[in-house]
């Protein structure tokens, strides 16, 4: 088992992306507490009902106390901490639009908790995580970052940020022995972004395919591997990148 003896933290594990996560790390042999403004009792008996280990509890990103209070779970429930991921963000339940008529309430929304989020939640791993000796922090991007998605601006920014922000903390982290990457996917298909879609959704489905060199949507399980690879002592040497998953859209 790749991941055998390390703790993770998952964030926005309640469902889509980050329960798959968090199930395909346990797989792997980790200890996996999870967290999520909904509630994550479906994910924690799930990995353990495939015999893993798991935990689970509220967490608001955007709340400092909610972050250290995870991180704090995670030590006294599995006695340390290895892995994060940053996955919990805004996306289903934005509304789109032309980037003036965004109201200001949801862009400052959109950057709490996809910005904000990442650093609350990194400024509470990284104690444990030196105390362990070193770890890896996975931070969630997405396509619409780099390739500029319009009609969204809140989030593209915010995403914008969090690989700035990866790249950053890695060059700070790096004497700790600390990796911090980035995983950049296009849109997968969750209920995340059927809800963001709306009745567009088959539409949209099938230009992002055909934009794509591999031509099918993606899937969660398409991108579990990453997240395995990058949470392994298999990509110890890698830190400060932007890994896209996104069949093939953009090449950096």
């Amino acid at each position: 088992m790749q991941l055998e003896g390390k703790v993770a933290i998952v964030t926005g594990a309640a469902r889509g992306l980050g329960r798959a996560y968090a199930e395909a790390m346990a797989a792997e042999g980790a200890a996996v507490v999870v967290g999520d403004v909904r509630a994550c009792d479906d994910t924690v008996a799930a990995v353990e009902a495939a015999g893993g280990q798991a935990a689970g509890c509220a967490l608001d990103v955007a709340d400092w106390g909610s972050c250290r209070a995870i991180v704090d779970l995670a030590k006294q429930r599995f006695g340390r901490l290895d892995v994060l991921v940053n996955n919990a963000a805004l996306y289903g339940a934005l509304k789109g639009g032309r980037f003036d008529a965004i109201p200001e309430e949801d862009w400052e929304r959109t950057m709490a908790v996809n910005v904000k989020g990442v650093w609350n939640c990194c400024k509470s791993a990284v104690p444990a995580m030196r105390e362990a000796g070193g770890g890896s922090i996975i931070n969630i991007s997405s396509l619409a970052a780099v390739y500029g998605l319009p009609f969204a601006l809140h989030y593209t920014v915010s995403k914008g940020a969090v690989i700035g922000l990866t790249r950053g903390l890695a060059r700070e982290l790096g004497r700790d022995w600390i990796r911090v990457n980035t995983v950049s996917p296009s849109a997968v298909m969750t209920e995340g972004t059927t809800e963001f879609m709306g009745e567009k959704l088959e539409r949209a489905k099938q230009v992002i395919a055909a934009g794509q060199t591999l031509q099918r949507n993606l899937e969660t399980g398409d991108l579990v591997g990453t997240i395995v690879y990058l949470a392994s002592d298999a990509s110890r040497f890698v830190t400060g990148q932007n890994i896209m998953v996104d069949g093939g859209t953009v090449y950096l």
